[in-house]
């Protein structure tokens, strides 16, 4: 059953949704890797979860704790994993470690192996060519691309929409003038434009995103421009300018949420090629700062090492695995929002 603040028609288009069964599962184990990913520090991390020192707990993840905090001599962050400071804690108390004892820039200090070391009971995935953790990287690199992924998709899907229901509610020359810009914008490379104009500024999450939003927004302007064109000269519409309704409130209150349904199917094919888009201009070295863990690094890695074969793997069932879902996803959304049922 599902809940009553649900109108009829959704309530049917959820029923819909849940009645795909590969596209709603694909949605059940896309959103457990997503939360996953947002605990990555939870998951993976060069600190302990919890400390326990001479019977006062402490929270390492959270909070930042001088050495001298455990009997040190150093008032500078202590490190956890130097024997001398695990010696000082286990004396009086306890460590918890979360399930993958390294972050996405730890390197292992430890390895009895050339990097990159292949997969181990230490190392789950093996390590890259600067000895930092597979599974570490593949954690974070995927909070930082869906996340990304996610507001870029949001921030396009809100400049697309407005867009494309301005040209088709009022039409003309707003039309006229809009549809020729988007054919001078949809003619340009895009990803070529991206790596042109990443280049003439210092990397940056931001710039990186404003620039892909740039070129990313015409992606659902035509749907909205079409339900708009459709909607204008129904009668609900033109009632509503018969009683002096504004437009704006016949635009967004009245036609819009009709025109939605078909939009809102589209957003998970952005965001798969927002995140495709992304991990593209990582692999080129274009993309995200190099400090910054990204799964298109990872492919980079791969192909600079293919003796490494794990890496090149890796990042391939990872982004396969993504994809696909989002796909899935997609196409069930598709289904169940067609207005024809």
């Amino acid at each position: 059953m599902f809940s009553p603040r649900f109108s009829p028609i959704m309530a049917a288009r959820l029923r819909r949704f849940k009645a795909h069964r590969l596209g709603y599962f694909s949605f059940i184990l896309f959103m457990i890797i997503f939360v996953l990913s947002l605990g990555a520090e939870l998951i993976a991390n060069e600190k302990p979860l919890l400390v326990s020192y001479q019977d006062s707990l402490y929270f390492p993840v959270i909070k930042t704790y001088s050495e001298t905090t455990f009997g040190g001599v150093f008032e500078t962050e202590a490190e956890y994993r130097d024997p001398a400071v695990k010696q000082l804690i286990e004396k009086d108390g306890w460590m918890l470690w979360p399930p993958i004892p390294f972050s996405y820039q730890t390197p292992n200090m430890e390895l009895a192996v050339p990097v990159p070391s292949p997969p181990s009971a230490q190392n789950w995935l093996g390590t890259d060519d600067q000895g930092r953790d597979v599974v570490a990287r593949v954690i974070y690199g995927l909070r930082v691309s869906l996340l990304f992924g996610l507001f870029l998709t949001a921030a396009a899907a809100v400049i697309g929409v407005i867009v494309g229901a301005l040209q088709g509610y009022y039409g003309g020359m707003v039309d006229l003038i809009g549809q020729r810009i988007l054919e001078v914008w949809g003619g340009l490379p895009m990803l070529f434009m991206v790596i042109i104009l990443v280049s003439l500024f210092t990397p940056s999450v931001y710039w990186l995103f404003l620039i892909m939003l740039f070129f990313g927004w015409p992606a659902l302007v035509s749907l909205v421009r079409a339900e708009f064109l459709r909607a204008r000269n129904l009668d609900y519409v033109r009632a509503a300018r018969a009683l002096g309704v504004t437009d704006r409130a016949i635009m967004f209150r009245h036609i819009l949420p009709n025109a939605l349904s078909s939009s809102l199917s589209q957003l998970p094919f952005m965001l798969t090629a927002n995140i495709t888009a992304l991990t593209a201009l990582d692999f080129l070295g274009y993309g995200l700062p190099p400090e910054s863990a990204s799964l298109g690094e990872l492919l980079l890695q791969g192909k600079n090492n293919l003796d490494a074969v794990w890496l090149a793997l890796t990042g391939f069932f990872t982004m396969a695995i993504v994809l696909s879902l989002l796909v899935y996803i997609g196409e069930a959304a598709r289904d169940a929002f067609d207005p024809r049922r």
